[in-house]
């Protein structure tokens, strides 16, 4: 799957028995759609950490993320500081990562 057919993609619900959350094996291979994501070593999260010339970007930045999340129906944990944002990603109803999570980053990825 190309990284332009994820970022046509929209999240779907998923909190019901029918969405188990990938193997650490579909998480690496997801990998390769967002290679500055980190994994981390249960394979249940991703996270990236965005770096910005000040807080007014950064802030910036944050927003569009939250809109983005809105729009999605799909929320990650933000970390804004001065000059940078961390974003995390992983599916909590289901206790890891989803392709909800990928979707996501790769539109993060957009803004």
């Amino acid at each position: 799957m190309a990284d332009s057919e994820l970022a046509d993609k929209h999240c779907v619900p998923c909190e019901d028995d029918g969405f188990p959350p990938f193997t650490k094996e579909q998480a690496r291979d997801m990998m390769e759609h967002i290679p500055l994501w980190s994994l981390n070593d249960d394979s249940t999260e991703i996270s990236r950490l965005f770096r910005f010339k000040d807080f007014k970007e950064a802030l910036a930045f944050t927003n569009e993320v939250g809109k983005l999340a809105e729009e999605e129906y799909h929320h990650p944990e933000l970390m804004l500081g001065w000059g940078k944002v961390g974003v995390r990603l992983k599916t909590n109803s289901i206790g890891g990562l989803s392709e909800n999570d990928f979707i996501l980053a790769v539109k993060i990825d957009l803004i």
